[in-house]
């Protein structure tokens, strides 16, 4: 039985979790591209050491996961660095167009019954679709 889907149940129960806690401690919703926006920008300067924490949390904890259990979930991502390069900086644009991602506006948005959140996961899942359609069976570049 492939245990794949374990490792999303536990991942989306600790980003769950996180956004919780991050809403309950700061009054604030959780959003990973409007955090690291803010240490980019400058708009974020009064917090932060937090924001360095919470992107210190984000890529520690998986790499402290891997070592400790010595493994890594499989991925099918490719092995194209211009294509990981592009697809990264069109995520990092959609973001900053749609005032969010998928974790300020699909886990916590939606959690919220937000309109706005759920309208915006709809269009972004809706796009990811697409481009993995056009990209994978169209054009067989991934």
């Amino acid at each position: 039985m492939p245990i794949d889907w374990i490792f999303g149940l536990i991942g989306g129960l600790m980003i769950g979790l996180a956004g919780a806690v991050f809403l309950l401690a700061n009054g604030k919703v959780m959003g990973a591209s409007g955090i690291i926006g803010g240490l980019i920008d400058g708009s974020g300067s009064s917090n932060r050491t937090e924001r360095i924490a919470f992107l210190a949390g984000l890529i520690g904890v998986p790499t402290v996961i891997a070592l400790v259990f010595g493994f890594t979930p499989e991925s099918d991502v490719t092995t194209n660095p211009l294509l990981l390069v592009i697809a990264g900086l069109l995520v990092g644009v959609g973001t900053r167009i749609a005032n969010g991602c998928t974790s300020g506006h699909g886990v916590c948005g939606i959690s919220r019954l937000s309109l706005r959140g759920i309208v915006a996961t709809c269009f972004y899942i809706g796009a990811g679709g697409l481009t993995v359609v056009l990209f994978r069976h169209v054009l067989g570049v991934i």
